[in-house]
């Protein structure tokens, strides 16, 4: 069955097809929880909360089209009170292997975690939306209540912090370090 049949029979109260729509966006759920609470159990509270809620809720869901956007809605929030609730950031365990190559991939990795939840909360957001959970800048301005042109610049201005952050060109045309950026 089609995504969208199934989001239509899931607002007429169908239980069994939201949950197949959960299933089917659940690793990117999944990233995106953690790419704001940072770690696994935490992510997998988050996404269980954001299920939890949209079964509550999925019957207000106005339009079928934006099924998407509005989960992304309960997802950032259900993390932000995660964060709340914890109150202060747990530095990233466990991340780093000790092999070569792949050592010094993780290690950028968690560079880029840790710039990117140093951003403020609009550019941060912007950039998970847009980069991590794959959602275009339309949709980015839906779920930020804000206009496509702001996202724009919410996307140049958080990426210019980043690449600062990361050790990257500043004002002085220093060398960026990090290659995910």
């Amino acid at each position: 069955m089609n995504e969208l049949k199934l989001i239509k029979k899931a607002i007429k109260g169908n239980k069994e097809c939201l949950e197949e729509l959960l299933v089917l966006h659940r690793d990117q759920l999944y990233r995106s929880a953690y790419l704001y609470v940072r770690n696994r159990e935490d992510a997998l509270d988050v996404v269980q909360e954001t299920s939890y809620r949209a079964f509550l809720s999925i019957g207000q869901l106005k339009n079928e089209k934006f099924f998407l956007t509005w989960l992304t809605k309960i997802l950032i929030n259900c993390s932000y009170d995660v964060l709340k609730k914890r109150k202060n950031e747990l530095p990233l365990n466990n991340m780093v292997e000790f092999t070569g190559d792949r050592r010094e991939k993780r290690v950028e990795n968690i560079d880029l975690l840790e710039g990117i939840n140093r951003l403020n909360e609009k550019h941060k957001n912007a950039i998970i939306l847009f980069y991590f959970h794959d959602l275009p800048i339309s949709e980015v301005a839906k779920v930020m209540n804000i206009p496509e042109n702001t996202v724009k610049t919410y996307l140049s201005r958080g990426k210019k912090r980043l690449k600062e952050l990361l050790g990257g060109l500043n004002n002085n045309g220093e060398k960026i370090t990090a290659r995910s950026i």
